[in-house]
């Protein structure tokens, strides 16, 4: 049986500069791209390591209702940070995100193109059957 493939796409103009989609869903997984802490309305990046790991979730959050997925279906995230000093702020805000069965998790600590850029969030999910509410009734 053949899975349809499909991209997910924000508008970045990054998506077509580096070649890339914020998520690809094949099958059931879905793959969304390494998501830089921004703000979503304004662009802008917070000096709070936690602030922009909490902003990134949210637009992995948004890919992957796009998707038909939500973030308990994440089986896998990589978190980048640029200093080791963020670690504990971005795993306060990942560990309030998910609850058991929690995701695999590897942090690296690295460095980015754009120096503003604290926390970067990668993340693997494999969509659920889910009931749709209504067709209970």
């Amino acid at each position: 049986m053949e899975s349809k493939r499909w991209t997910i796409e924000t508008g970045s103009k990054f998506e077509k500069l580096a070649g890339y989609s914020r998520a690809v869903v094949d099958g059931e997984w879905v793959f969304v791209s390494g998501t830089a802490g921004s703000d979503g309305a304004t662009g802008e990046f917070s000096d709070d390591p936690a602030e922009q790991a909490r902003c990134a979730l949210q637009q992995i959050s948004d890919a992957l209702e796009q998707a038909g997925a939500a973030l308990s279906d994440i089986v896998r995230v990589r978190v980048y940070l640029s200093h080791a000093d963020h670690v504990l702020a971005a795993s306060q805000v990942l560990g309030a995100a998910f609850s058991d069965p929690r995701p695999a998790n590897t942090t690296i600590i690295c460095g980015f193109a754009v120096p503003e850029i604290l926390v970067e969030i990668e993340a693997t999910a494999l969509k659920r059957n889910r009931v749709d509410d209504k067709s209970l009734a």
